[in-house]
């Protein structure tokens, strides 16, 4: 891998750098590398043709400030850390956002740091966050043993993509005592973009797409894992839209509603058939008041799977209200198959 150079070294660090050293800059650089005044300058005036920093002032003495691109990183030890007083005290305030997207990315930060906190069973965590023109991406990277691991382990899964198919749903924790289990759920659907890579797996939701991906990535994060946000910065989306889409608003606030992407329901290139599969995935179903099963890329399901799904499950739970979405004219008369007897018996 190639060194980075000086330049590239700047643009790490250049947010917090022009943040503290507004009036002397230049002199800062001079100091800091061992570089002539004149090179010095040059470098400043490539950070602010590419839009790193900004001038201001006069000529002779000019201010500078963090421009329309700004980048922070830094690495933690994870004993110790508080999560909060790392967004508060090293991210926050370098950063130009709208009180909405402020609002998301303290959310984000703070719950996918806790997260490598209180389970990744590693030592430390690495955070960047970055911001340009158009939006907002923050990255928390733990080194520890993955979290599709974790909660496979702890649940004593078949199969660690279930394990992802779980989180999937929302209401998954290892440590019920400390967590409801809701942080991924909700931070996943308040940014544009949001991506988990550990042990093999990659699970992506995008909001503008209808469907949440799952996909085998071999050799990408064998170990530890990594969380991918993104976020518009003219989104007008708020915590609290996000909040009121799965609760029952503002009646009470409990996550009350999940959407289960039925694609990830399946492993590798099996087809849903049979009881078993459905008795995988109605697996804390009865923690919510309504479902939606979104059937979206699924082309047709087996008679024995919509009639556990649909008819035993459902009559035993009627607390529970499952909302099939987005079926094929299979999976519809699979459906109609299954919930007829319960409407004329």
């Amino acid at each position: 891998m190639a060194k980075p150079s000086r330049f590239d070294e700047l643009v790490r660090t250049v947010t917090k750098d022009v943040a503290e050293h507004p009036r002397d800059l230049t002199r800062h650089y001079v100091d800091r590398l061992g570089i002539s005044r004149v090179a010095a300058n040059r470098y400043v005036q490539r950070l602010e043709r590419d839009g790193w920093i900004a001038r201001s002032g006069p000529s002779t003495h000019p201010v500078f400030s963090p421009g329309h691109k700004r980048r922070l990183s830094r690495l933690y030890l994870l004993s110790g850390l508080e999560e909060h007083v790392a967004w508060e005290r090293d991210f926050r305030p370098y950063f130009n956002l709208a009180p909405n997207i402020q609002s998301i990315a303290g959310h984000g930060f703070t719950e996918m740091v806790n997260n490598a906190i209180d389970h990744s069973g590693g030592e430390s965590v690495f955070i960047w966050v970055s911001q340009d023109e158009s939006a907002l991406r923050i990255i928390v990277s733990d080194d520890g043993v993955g979290i599709f691991a974790r909660i496979t382990d702890a649940l004593g899964l078949p199969d660690m993509r279930q394990a992802l198919f779980e989180l999937a749903k929302g209401k998954l924790t290892t440590d019920p005592a400390k967590h409801t289990g809701e942080r991924v759920f909700f931070t996943s659907r308040m940014f544009d973009f949001f991506a988990i890579n550990a042990n093999g797996l990659q699970f992506d939701h995008a909001a503008r797409s209808p469907r949440d991906w799952l996909q085998e990535v071999p050799g990408i994060f064998p170990n530890g894992t990594a969380v991918f946000m993104r976020i518009s910065l003219t989104s007008l989306r708020t915590a609290g839209e996000v909040y009121a889409e799965y609760t029952n608003a503002p009646e009470d606030y409990d996550f009350s509603k999940t959407v289960v992407p039925m694609k990830l329901a399946r492993f590798g290139d099996e087809q849903l058939v049979s009881r078993s599969q459905a008795k995988r995935l109605i697996a804390r179903f009865d923690r919510f008041r309504s479902v939606i099963l979104d059937f979206s890329d699924m082309q047709e399901i087996g008679q024995a799977f919509a009639d556990e799904l649909f008819r035993v499950y459902a009559n035993s739970h009627r607390e529970v209200e499952l909302l099939p979405k987005n079926m094929t004219e299979q999976v519809e008369r699979m459906w109609l198959r299954a919930v007829a007897p319960r409407h004329t018996g």
